[in-house]
């Protein structure tokens, strides 16, 4: 049984909550932002290394399939041993794993270092946000997971801009390295005010749930991403394909028969805490579509240099950073289901700005499509992160937790697989050939199918609105 005693009584604890929020926000800000920060170095990392730029894909692939993989797992494991522990041990892991990545030996060593990096993250990711909900009260939770929000939200949006700016000045190690003097820091400020845990459930682990589910998330993601490459009739994707599939049907069998099991499935009854688990899914997959489209657009057909787009790629994240925090302690105020609503609709309005886009538009019309979107990603992640962790039960806050990143990475990963398949399966329709690169000559090809992917970003904008429009509406009656 977990015990009664808590971080909300202890004094010392309440005193030090802020420097507790900065360790964990910065981990969690570095873990989501390295799995979308090597987007822009997989040219320099390819050449360096002398592999295919196919082949350096795996290095984004890898670590996002091996968070999805091992994150259920990681929250399943801290309600049972503690958050913190694993939150403690995960810093480590990340933060060896990033000095490893940056040595530049060949593809095999940077996968190895990649995966253990990515494990640590997992472990970060998945007691985030527990320990929030667990030390602070509920009268400035939202604000303290609106921060954790901004963090979240800021590393998988800032990834391009900050990359860029990197690349400009140092090489591609500087991108991973970047993390271990960082991450130093807030393992000692953790070192210095984390507290010991004090919440236990000391419930047998499900073994077989968690095998079960790790080997779907790797070999149906493994499959698709392979897919990309070999093609989706190759015996190898096939296989994995089915292997996923089986694994997948495995795993839903095992849950409803064990009795402590990984997920339990009766947290999604709660519609508060699906819907925005659903919301947050959605719009990842969406950030991730304008994370792959918008370089080629900046770069290629608007010619500019990768600073100055790196530049305006970073006015995204530095509203968002202003935004989420006001957003949270609005949310604190009211309740969060209308600002999560009115987030929402900004992203809306930012994806309908993009569509209007072109190779002569004027730039300010991208610019402000981009702060709109910023303010809009700012003002959903605070409230919507409120909303998962104030749905569940004190024991289930590190599963709750881990779903919650679950949802965000599976948003990454879908989001990636599928931008470019999108992009150019339009090039290809419009250009009446198979279409797989930036066609120089041809800029027009390229803005037809940004427009296809805008138009179905806008598209699963929409579906959120209505989600959270249901949502608030249903309540207000």
């Amino acid at each position: 049984m977990a015990q009664t005693l808590s971080y909300q009584s202890n004094q010392k604890v309440q005193k030090n909550r802020w420097w507790i929020l900065v360790a964990v926000g910065l981990f969690t800000f570095m873990s989501t932002l390295d799995g979308t920060i090597v987007n822009i170095a997989l040219p320099v990392i390819s050449k360096d290394l002398h592999i295919p730029m196919s082949q350096s894909e795996w290095v984004v692939s890898l670590y996002l399939i091996v968070v999805c993989s091992f994150i259920l797992f990681f929250g399943k494991l801290s309600d049972t041993y503690g958050k913190i522990k694993v939150f403690r041990l995960g810093a480590i892991f990340f933060i060896a794993g990033s000095l490893l990545s940056g040595i530049r030996i060949n593809l095999i060593f940077l996968l190895l270092a990649r995966a253990l990096q990515a494990f640590g993250a997992a472990m970060t990711m998945a007691t985030n946000n527990g320990i929030i909900t667990e030390i602070f009260p509920a009268t400035e939770r939202g604000k303290a997971l609106g921060t954790i929000g901004s963090f979240v939200a800021l590393g998988s949006i800032a990834g391009p801009g900050l990359g860029g700016l990197i690349l400009s000045h140092l090489s591609w190690s500087y991108i991973f390295w970047l993390n271990v003097p960082v991450g130093l820091i807030a393992a000692m400020i953790g070192a210095i005010f984390l507290p010991k845990d004090i919440t236990f459930t000391k419930s047998a682990l499900d073994k077989a749930g968690s095998f079960s589910f790790a080997l779907g998330m790797i070999t149906l993601f493994g499959g698709i991403f392979l897919g990309q490459q070999l093609g989706f009739s190759s015996l190898p994707v096939l296989l994995m394909l089915l292997v996923g599939l089986v694994s997948f049907i495995g795993f839903v069998y095992v849950e409803n028969h064990v009795v402590n099991p990984l997920l339990q499935f009766k947290l999604f009854k709660n519609p508060d805490f699906s819907v925005s688990l659903l919301c947050a899914l959605l719009i990842f997959i969406t950030n991730f579509f304008f994370n792959v489209v918008t370089p080629f657009y900046l770069e290629n057909a608007r010619h500019l240099l990768p600073g100055k787009t790196g530049l305006i790629l970073m006015i995204l994240p530095v509203v968002q950073l202003f935004a989420a925090p006001v957003a949270g302690s609005i949310s604190d105020k009211i309740g969060p289901k209308l600002i999560t609503f009115i987030g929402l609709v900004l992203l809306l309005i930012s994806q309908i700005g993009y569509t209007l886009c072109s190779l002569d538009s004027s730039m300010w019309l991208f610019i402000i499509s981009i702060a709109i979107m910023g303010l809009g990603s700012g003002i959903f992640s605070s409230p919507n992160n409120s909303l998962v962790m104030s749905s569940v039960e004190q024991k289930d806050l590190g599963i709750a937790g881990s779903i919650n990143s679950l949802s965000r990475n599976l948003g990454m990963v879908i989001g990636i697989s599928s931008a470019t398949t999108v992009l150019f399966a339009a090039m290809s329709k419009a250009k009446g050939a198979r279409v797989t690169a930036y066609l120089p000559k041809q800029p027009e090809i390229f803005i037809y199918g940004m427009h296809v992917v805008f138009i179905i970003s806008m598209i699963i904008c929409m579906i959120t609105v209505l989600l959270s429009g249901w949502r608030l509406f249903k309540n207000n009656k």
